[in-house]
């Protein structure tokens, strides 16, 4: 197992649709176990293999939730259902997101309460269960990433606007750039003394962890 560098807003793998796993051979176990491993040192919720410059349709996570859902595992070429997004205004607070390939800042976002989720594991069994809550909100979280989407492609005018200034002040938004967990700095204040099974909180009142 090896960890990994997170690509940064702006790598062209981020920014396109994943393809489909064909194969569930070693190289995808390997693969599955880099981004467990990878995930672990980041003190994430999730990540999705082209947060580690892989296109392909895998996400990991690691979240402790009240669904009956084993808190850590692996979704292959996953689908998801949704229930309808609220309309109204997200709150700050309540609805904050983070994500390891946008280092270091969080925005608020509505998304589906529910989510059910249907792919494979890593040696292509198949899985099906119903996600709530802020662990539906990872699922959508990594899922997007497999489209090509950031969470912060789909803030509101307000937040967008304020995450595009940060990603300017950063200098991101060109390929190439990338933060190593473990070694660099973490950029959402984590350190190991922090670190419980559900990762130490960047937000306001969450005890969640970025994606």
């Amino acid at each position: 197992m090896a960890v990994h560098p997170i690509t940064i807003w702006g790598e062209p793998v981020l920014h396109r649709r994943a393809v489909e796993v064909t194969e569930f051979d070693d190289a995808l176990r390997t693969l599955i176990a880099d981004m467990h491993e990878t995930n672990d040192a980041a003190h994430g919720v999730g990540l999705a293999a082209p947060q580690i410059g892989v296109g392909r349709r895998v996400f990991v996570y690691k979240f402790d939730n009240d669904d009956s859902v084993p808190p850590r595992g692996v979704l292959v070429n996953p689908r998801l259902t949704l229930s309808k997004v609220p309309g109204t205004a997200p709150d700050p607070e309540e609805d904050e997101e983070g994500c390891l390939s946008f280092p270091g800042e969080g925005y608020p976002l509505k998304r589906a309460e529910w989510v059910k989720v249907e792919g494979f594991d890593g040696d292509g069994r198949p899985v099906e269960f119903v996600a709530t809550g802020w662990f539906g909100r990872v699922m959508q979280h990594e899922y997007d990433h497999l489209d090509g989407k950031l969470y912060v492609d789909r803030l509101n005018d307000r937040y967008g606007k304020k995450a595009r200034r940060a990603a300017r002040k950063h200098g991101w938004g060109v390929p190439g750039l990338t933060w190593m967990p473990g070694v660099d700095p973490d950029p959402f204040g984590h350190d190991d003394h922090d670190h419980d099974g559900h990762e130490h909180n960047h937000e306001h009142n969450h005890d969640h962890g970025p994606a």
